[in-house]
This record gives structure tokens, C-alpha cells and sequence, in this order.
């Protein structure tokens, strides 16, 4: 019986998606809505995202506006933004906030770049993590009586097979998003 890989590569396609989800994050000098995901704001006493309590929306290349619901929390999404590491001060009308997002420095998208090189180890790791789980699965399988050894070589195999297709996929995404940091 060899070792079924499908749950670890359920596992690797999810840290690909969370790998992606996190570069939407990263601003690469146009405006968009996902950089700031991940910024919260206390509303309330709990943690909400901005795009639960604001509408937020791109007016061109360069804005992001931002008009909260509660008038209130104006102060409070705009001080969010500040710790946040965005690197963009909002302005405050009163009604609404505006981020404009400024062109990127050769020194800033150097940064972002090497950021984004982190990131794509970083996935890598956890998709090597999966790697590791179903390698122990199938020699613990093999322990068990429930594999020969030829189908636990074969296992490890599959699995070190999936693993070069999902670290070329990252490698892949990582690259293409170097190339718009540095293209911008």
C-alpha cells in the first residue's frame, strides 16, 4: 500500500495560497485595496479590519481612499495605518482618509525585493515541512507492516516529486514578482 499524497498536497497548494496572499500585501507603487489587509483597528475594544468598518476604494493609479462608516473611527483607522509598516501617511479630510502612494525608490524596491525573497523561503520551508510529515508517514507505515520498503521508496519518492513541483511553482510566483517590483 503506498502512502496516499493527496492531503499533502492539499497542504502545499494552501501554503502557496497563503504565500500569494501575502505578496498582495506588499505595495509595489500602484494602489490597491489588499495592502491594508492585515492592518486592524480597535473599534470598540476588539481588533477589525479596516475593510469591515470603511469602504475602501481605488480612485486612480496612485489613491486608495478609505471612508469609514462611523465618522468616529477616523482617528483610530488613521493612527492603524501610521504603526502599520505601510510607509504611507494618510490624509485626514475630516470625512475620509486618502493614501497616496508615492513611486518607489531604487533603494525601497531593493528592499521589497529581498523582502519578497524571505517570503518565498518562507514558503518553501513550510512546503518542505509537508514534505517531512509524509515522509515520516510513509517510514511509520513501513514500521507498522502496513508498506514494504520498495513502496515506502516509492512514497518518498511521490513525495520529494510534489515537493520539486511546488518550490518551482514558488520560485516561479517569487520571480514574477521581482520583476513588477523592479519594473515600476
Amino acid at each position: 500500500m503506498k502512502l496516499d499524497t493527496k492531503e499533502f498536497e492539499r497542504k502545499m497548494k494552501k501554503s502557496i495560497e497563503v504565500y500569494e496572499e501575502s505578496l498582495e500585501t506588499i505595495r509595489v507603487g500602484r494602489a490597491s485595496a489588499a495592502v491594508l489587509n492585515g492592518i486592524t483597528v480597535d473599534y470598540y475594544g476588539m481588533d477589525t479590519p479596516i475593510n469591515q468598518m470603511a469602504e475602501v476604494k481605488v480612485s486612480d493609479a496612485k489613491t486608495l481612499m478609505i471612508l469609514p462608516w462611523d465618522a468616529s473611527t477616523l482617528k483610530n483607522i488613521e493612527k492603524a495605518i501610521l504603526a502599520s509598516n505601510l510607509g504611507i501617511t494618510p490624509q485626514n479630510d475630516g470625512k475620509n482618509l486618502r493614501l497616496n502612494f508615492p513611486p518607489l525608490t531604487e533603494e525601497r524596491r531593493r528592499e521589497l525585493k529581498k523582502q519578497v525573497s524571505g517570503m518565498g523561503e518562507d514558503a518553501k520551508v513550510s512546503i518542505r515541512n509537508v514534505r517531512r510529515e509524509g515522509i515520516d508517514k510513509a517510514k511509520d507505515m513501513k514500521k507498522a507492516g502496513e508498506m514494504t520498503e520498495d513502496e515506502q521508496k516509492q512514497s518518498e519518492k511521490a513525495m520529494q516529486d510534489l515537493t520539486d513541483k511546488f518550490v518551482k511553482e514558488i520560485d516561479a510566483i517569487t520571480s514574477a514578482k521581482e520583476k513588477e517590483i523592479m519594473s515600476i
